[in-house]
């Protein structure tokens, strides 16, 4: 066997640190990841640097902020001019596949909403000095993604690399609406496989009634959760048969909304057993109550990606559905734990498991993500068990980001890091003593007049969260208010807090300023 370490990064979507058995959660079952975090180490204060897939994913692959890497939100692909760590792993002579979902580019086509808007009474600038910088990522090569463009293996439309990844069958969109390969391949096995497919499909269940939620027809063998597993375990049979290391990346996109977890999984859990979150039906915030002003009046469609506010019974339904979701993604997590058992790899695979982001899953009752910093959003599972030093089943209390995910794999693979990296390798240095969270929207949601700009920053003890053009902002004292229920940014208690950090947040930003390219001399 090699003696440098493989690696198998599984990744969920929209997957919070307190949806997994190991996280504290009394009802979802989840035995297999249990098993990791049982033999190696789970950090409890997990952060993501920004709470939105395609930013968030581009921060993990190049353990930078957004701000850095310049893919702010959904939409902006992540540039390959900008380099991943899996570009490293790969030059240092290892094997990488992708299998599942990638987002780092956009998937939809659809025109994107902040778009240039020349002025009538000046002159306009010619296309490609429309923007500040000149390569904006809207070229052919960026646009690998796009679902209805998607008619051959994105492998056949690359020249073998793919921001590192020599080895691609990639999984676009969410739940029954999963695309890309897939689709391709679920179209292979049964020619009638659209028919199986969306709410007007769907088969008949009078249990549930909740927004983006219906029983799916597709058959669990062909849903995209076991596809990716099928897959993962098919490209470990095939490494074990060389010497080289590896990097797997198994990235589910679940458990993502639409809530369609197929087969047995649908009615899994029973909606009437699930508690709803302390904070269902608490909260003043603007946002908070437009979203429930506008589910009151049926103003808010609630069947896209922005967030909005549901009763009792959906928040009960959805969270049960997710909790389906949850557990069909562990038993398929288990099979391919034990492929790679089965082939003699178990004991060289470093198996790190994380998310992208979080979900309201009820809190404040809200579903979805986006806009607001509560811990269910931007607080995110992080798993790490290497079998050369187990640490049985330890919890790290220290703060930590998505950007550490970068360089903390490449200290492992003895990999020196690239200039310009942002994270910190989780094992060899302290924890810092803030987080910051980047999020920046490009279209109106809910509750806001304009698109919107917030920076969070978490300590041990504190979330506060500013805002760009609005008349509110957020402090919640953690150590007292764990579920951040009192806003202290604007009461008298707050001020000492909110000074201070205020100048540990901008000392923090200071400190993630880009610090890329290297001169080429002094002066």
């Amino acid at each position: 066997m090699t003696k440098r370490p493989n690696f198998l990064f599984i990744i969920t979507d929209q997957h919070r640190a307190d949806h997994l058995g190991c996280g504290g959660n009394k009802v979802v079952r989840t035995p297999n990841i249990d098993g990791i975090a049982a033999k190696g180490k789970m950090w409890d204060r997990f952060y993501v640097a920004n709470p939105i897939c395609m930013p968030n994913r581009a921060s993990i692959m190049t353990g930078r902020m957004c701000s850095a890497h310049g893919a702010r939100h959904n939409g902006i692909p992540l540039s390959k001019d900008h380099t991943t760590f899996v570009e490293l792993l790969r030059d240092a002579g290892y094997r990488t596949g992708l299998i599942g979902k990638s987002h780092l580019q956009s998937f939809t086509g659809l025109p994107a909403t902040n778009q240039f808007a020349p002025s009538e009474s000046l002159h306009t600038p010619s296309p490609h000095l429309r923007d500040a910088i000149k390569n904006n990522r809207h070229t052919p090569e960026y646009d690998l993604e796009v679902v209805p463009d998607w008619d051959r293996p994105l492998a056949d439309r690359i020249d073998g690399d793919f921001y590192g990844f020599e080895h691609v069958e990639v999984a676009a969109d969410h739940a029954d609406q999963a695309s890309g390969d897939y689709l391709l391949w679920a179209r292979e096995q049964r020619e009638d496989f659209d028919r199986l497919v969306g709410p007007e499909n769907a088969l008949p269940d009078n249990r549930t009634n909740a927004p983006q939620a219906w029983r799916t027809a597709v058959p669990e063998e062909l849903y995209s959760t076991s596809w990716i597993a099928d897959r993962s375990a098919a490209w470990l049979t095939e490494r074990a048969k060389d010497d080289a290391p590896f990097f797997l990346q198994m990235s589910f996109p679940d458990p993502h909304h639409p809530f369609t977890p197929p087969g047995r999984y649908w009615n899994m859990y029973d909606p009437a057993n699930i508690e709803l979150p302390p904070t269902f039906g608490k909260g003043d915030l603007p946002p908070i109550r437009a979203m429930k002003e506008a589910m009151e009046n049926g103003t808010d469609p609630r069947d896209n990606q922005n967030p909005f506010a549901v009763n009792e019974d959906e928040a009960r339904s959805i969270i049960a559905l997710t909790y389906g979701m949850i557990t069909m993604i562990d038993d398929a997590i288990g099979r391919v734990l034990k492929r790679l058992d089965d082939l003699g790899l178990a004991e060289d695979t470093v198996v790190i498991f994380t998310s992208d982001h979080g979900d309201y899953m009820g809190d404040h009752g809200l579903m979805l993500k986006l806009l607001l910093h509560y811990q269910g959003i931007i607080r995110v599972p992080f798993i790490w068990h290497d079998p050369k030093t187990p640490a049985g089943g330890k919890n790290d209390p220290g703060l930590a980001s998505s950007i550490d995910i970068a360089p903390t794999i490449l200290a492992r693979a003895g990999i020196q890091p690239y200039n310009g990296i942002q994270g910190r390798d989780l094992h060899s240095t302290p924890p810092p003593e803030a987080v910051i969270v980047e999020e920046d929207s490009q279209r109106l949601m809910t509750g806001f007049d304009r698109p919107q700009r917030v920076r969070t920053i978490v300590t041990d003890r504190y979330r506060m969260s500013l805002r760009e053009g609005e008349d509110w902002n957020e402090l919640y004292d953690m150590s007292s208010d764990p579920w951040e229920t009192v806003n202290l940014y604007n009461r008298p208690s707050g001020q000492s807090a909110r000074q201070s950090l205020s100048e540990v947040m901008l000392r923090r930003m200071i400190s993630l300023q880009d610090r890329s390219p290297l001169p080429a001399y002094r002066a």
